[in-house]
């Protein structure tokens, strides 16, 4: 018995070794976005080579992972996303009781490292939408469009509570992109977003404080400047001040003067924006498209339902990560702390983001074939 399993094992390594499955426009792209943001967090962080080192690190972990991940079928995904959404469920509750942070309980410490188990859910949320509309008929009935809103608030409402509202409104996008993708008629999608407005009196209710204030401060920052809109006034400045071609690499004064908080994390938008201007904010932007658009078309081309929903979802949350935190440096929306994909200065975020591309991979690698 022993024997047989491990006979099957060395055949699934095998078989997940030998498949070549990495879409280069994709993978070129990606690549050059680590650049930039490493390039960036240079800058930012006044030359500090261990802060690049180690998000240098991160991104050569990522790309191992796109490989790996890249050679397993999208069908053992599916068989094991029940699995991967329980068990990102049950962290988030480990995280509720034991977890630490500054200022909100979210990471686990696991001795060598720490670890923040809601990125993870930014991935299985997609997978379990997906896999749980996969053998129904679509579009789907109110019946699932119900189980499916319960698949997604259980985790957002956990992720919610340590308090961490950017991820859980990151969490709740992937799955509900999932559940629109579906083939929803417009008049349904437009009942729920009816709904979900009218769910805001409420949800303001809930809220900390603290988040009402980012809240009202990103609708009027000059009326605490010294506070609450300190981050939003000096973020105004810096990109304004770049212009149309930027002050130039590391002649942002933003930042090397301290005026900008977080500028290597949730603000290096704005310090990127300072150095290179205008210019270099619309070649950044076209970087995103292509990337968003490549993963949409990779959806289009998936060989079943479960693919084309999860990789339409992982897209189109790659877009809302760009919409939110450019939307935060301009002032347009309230501090949430969501970074800039790939070039914000983290770990736990740049690891889950580059596993999810490895994902797409897979899909684009068992793609239909056209004759």
């Amino acid at each position: 018995m022993i024997d047989t399993v491990r006979t099957r094992f060395y055949r699934f390594l095998r078989r997940i070794m030998t498949r070549p499955r990495i879409d280069l426009p994709l993978a070129f792209a990606l690549m050059v976005l680590c650049c930039v943001g490493l390039v960036t967090l240079y800058s930012a962080g006044d030359g500090n080579l261990s802060l690049v080192g180690g998000q240098a690190a991160r991104f050569v972990l990522g790309g191992a992972l796109i490989l790996f991940m890249s050679r397993i079928p999208p069908s053992v995904f599916r068989n094991w996303t029940p699995w991967l959404y329980a068990g990102s469920t049950v962290l988030l509750v480990v995280v509720a009781v034991l977890g630490e942070g500054r200022g909100a309980d979210r990471w686990l410490n696991l001795g060598i490292m720490r670890f923040q188990p809601s990125e993870l859910m930014k991935l299985t949320m997609p997978m379990m939408v997906a896999w749980y509309l996969h053998p129904r008929q679509l579009p789907p009935r109110w019946k699932d469009i119900v189980v499916v809103g319960a698949l997604i608030v259980i985790p957002a409402g956990l992720i919610w509570k340590q308090p961490d509202l950017g991820t859980a409104v990151l969490v709740s996008a992937a799955g509900a992109f999932a559940l629109f993708l579906s083939g929803m008629a417009l008049w349904r999608i437009g009942l729920l977003l009816v709904a979900a407005g009218g769910m805001v009196p409420i949800a303001w209710h809930f809220m900390h404080q603290y988040q009402r204030d980012r809240i009202l401060t990103m609708l009027n920052p000059e009326s605490d400047p010294l506070g609450n809109g300190w981050h939003i006034i000096q973020s105004q400045i810096a990109v304004g001040s770049g212009g149309v071609f930027g002050k130039g690499f590391e002649q942002g004064t933003q930042s090397r003067l301290d005026f900008l908080p977080e500028h290597t994390t949730d603000f290096i938008f704005a310090v990127f924006s300072e150095e290179f201007g205008l210019v270099g904010v619309c070649a950044i932007l076209v970087l995103y498209a292509f990337i968003i658009g490549r993963c949409l078309w990779i959806a289009m081309e998936a060989r079943d339902t479960y693919s084309r929903l999860l990789a339409g979802a992982i897209g189109m949350s790659f877009f809302v990560y760009v919409f939110v935190n450019g939307g935060m440096v301009a002032g347009l929306l309230p501090v949430v702390g969501v970074p800039m994909p790939m070039v914000s200065y983290g770990g736990t975020s740049a690891v889950s983001l580059l596993v999810g591309f490895g994902v797409l991979m897979s899909i684009h690698a068992n793609r239909k074939v056209h004759d």
